[in-house]
């Protein structure tokens, strides 16, 4: 395969009744187009070096975690071997397989699957799914303030030396020259 990008479609499948009995009559491209919770994306752009990060918890053990981030060393078309980067299974080799993801059924009433690689390209991630990880470079994006108990510690906390910590704050022409964000903490918690 090379440097060139790799584009993996996933396979999505649409039940034949709805929730009232119907017969369901969407299209494969709408299908296609939809971006359920906690399902990725239909189409990957992936290429050998792209930084991943895992959506489920496959292999615990194998430190295949929900939130772990990968780099992407072959892919194929039915699995992608990759190198783990975080945690203590850092450096190992793994292979992720496709599975199949089962959403919710939402405002369509209807249930689909998704066959697809339990991944997202991981150039970022939330403050939440950072927990626990341990990084050498950090940015984090304070454009907005944080909004919940220890949010602010946990981002900073994630970087080995606070010297690789960026943060991007604001540009409006009213911040000092020291810009301030709130570190939000309920003393009711720390009891």
């Amino acid at each position: 395969m090379g440097r060139l990008t790799r584009i993996l479609h996933g396979e999505t499948y649409m039940m034949i009744r709805d929730d009232h009995g119907r017969d369901s009559d969407f299209i494969t491209e709408f299908l296609n187009n939809l971006s359920p919770p906690g399902s990725p994306p239909f189409k990957l752009d992936l290429k050998v070096g792209c930084p991943i990060m895992l959506l489920r918890n496959l292999a615990p053990k194998e430190g295949l975690c929900n939130g772990t981030i990968l780099v992407v060393t072959r892919c194929g078309r039915h699995v992608i071997k990759a190198k783990i980067i975080t945690g203590e299974k850092a450096g190992e080799v793994v292979f992720i397989p496709r599975i199949t993801f089962q959403p919710l059924a939402s405002e369509l009433n209807t249930q689909m699957e998704r066959r697809q690689f339990p991944i997202r390209v991981a150039y970022a991630m939330t403050i939440n799914k950072s927990q626990g990880q341990s990084v050498k470079n950090v940015g984090i994006y304070l454009r907005t303030q944080v909004f919940s108990h220890g949010q602010l510690y946990v981002a900073l906390s994630r970087c080995t030396a606070a010297r690789r910590i960026t943060l991007l704050f604001p540009n409006e022409s009213n911040v000092s020259k020291d810009p301030l964000t709130k570190n939000v903490v309920y003393p009711e918690v720390l009891l």
